[in-house]
């Protein structure tokens, strides 16, 4: 992989890394949300504190990707 295709990647990746931390806001937003309704359902509940978790999973993902292993 030539220098300008990785720095490419890199790009590609910072660029979907802010995208996924905006999507777990906004998902922390809805549960926040839906939990100060009145009775909210719990398997919306569910699904979207999955779906957030999914994302914390991918963020992380990503942020291994992008911070190079330092050899000690």
């Amino acid at each position: 992989m030539s220098k300008s295709e990785q720095m490419s990647r890199t790009e590609v990746l910072r660029v979907e890394l802010e995208m996924k931390r905006r999507e777990h806001r906004d998902l922390d937003d809805a549960i926040r949300a839906l939990h100060e309704t009145p009775g909210p359902d719990p398997l919306t509940m569910q699904r979207l504190k999955r779906q957030k978790l999914a994302l914390k999973d991918e963020i992380s993902r990503i942020e291994d990707e992008l911070t190079p292993d330092i050899i000690a």
